[in-house]
């Protein structure tokens, strides 16, 4: 699917938050022992890693409120739709469930290394990344938009096309910023955001015209940002052209973890779209600052 920087990150995450089994032991199996995520002693616990700091998917907040699990190492809490749906998975498994926090970029290298069991953190199913990692079936279907500043220059964009000329920005190594900014006529594509609630700042200070996103964080984004409109030009002409897995969304872990992957699957597999949307809008609703 980014950020003075810190302070603004930090005000982005009190504001938009505030705005894949095995560990690498040798065959498939999830870590056994006692976690900070409050597995019990012998019980075998999933470790999962996300940003948290990617609204609705995940997000980092104070207490455990609405069901938020501990950040390992920290004494902070993760929620959002993919701690719900790392809560079900687990839960449906019979295994405790340890969130562990990095950077986006550290994600895929976490699952080679086992250093986590999986990723689940709104990854899109790329040939790209399935070279480094295997993936689930999908957790989600994602649909791309534009987020543009009410009563700015592009707010009336029906197309892509009518994006043409527009400073952009995205975040790093998304198809948003890899995939769809490229579809803009003449765009003036800035350097790729390391965050997401950085790219959210690009847009909210000026530094950019637009930005491209999936809807999910786009909704979030306008509870943070209320100048924000958003643009969804999906199933019109003018929409941007994606394959199915620029968009769909599924959990990342180590080559050749069959045992997890299947087990995953079956959980997944008894879950349907709407399933998905209604866990993804509970999800939203609950994010901070939006009650």
């Amino acid at each position: 699917m980014k950020k003075t920087m810190r302070k603004i990150a930090a005000a982005f995450m009190a504001a938009a938050l505030a705005a894949s089994f095995l560990t690498a032991c040798g065959g498939g199996n999830a870590a056994t022992g006692t976690s900070g995520a409050g597995g019990e002693t012998g019980k075998k616990v999933l470790k999962v890693a996300m940003e948290c700091s990617y609204a609705p998917y995940n997000w980092t907040q104070p207490t455990d409120e609405n069901g938020a699990v501990p950040i390992s190492g920290s004494s902070d809490f993760a929620y959002g739709y993919d701690v719900m749906m790392a809560k079900k998975i687990a839960d449906e498994l019979g295994y405790g469930l340890e969130i562990v926090k990095l950077d986006w970029d550290s994600l895929v290298p976490a699952v080679q290394s086992g250093k986590v069991d999986c990723v689940i953190a709104g990854q899109s199913i790329t040939e790209e990344r399935m070279q480094s990692v295997d993936f689930t079936n999908p957790y989600y279907y994602a649909t791309i938009v534009t987020l543009v500043k009410s009563g700015g220059k592009y707010e009336n964009a029906k197309s892509v096309a009518d994006l043409s000329g527009a400073t952009c920005t995205s975040q790093l190594n998304t198809i948003w910023y890899d995939n769809c900014l490229p579809q803009i006529p003449g765009a003036d594509i800035q350097p790729a955001q390391e965050s997401a609630p950085a790219m959210l700042v690009a847009l909210s200070s000026g530094r950019c015209d637009l930005v491209v996103t999936d809807k999910p964080t786009g909704q979030a984004a306008l509870v943070a940002y209320p100048d924000f409109k958003l643009l969804d030009f999906t199933g019109t002409e003018g929409e941007f052209k994606v394959s199915d897995e620029d968009v769909n969304i599924g959990v990342s872990l180590k080559k050749g973890n069959t045992e997890l992957k299947d087990a995953v699957n079956g959980v997944l597999d008894k879950m349907s779209k709407d399933d998905f949307n209604k866990m993804m809008e509970e999800a939203i609703s609950v994010q901070p600052l939006s009650k």
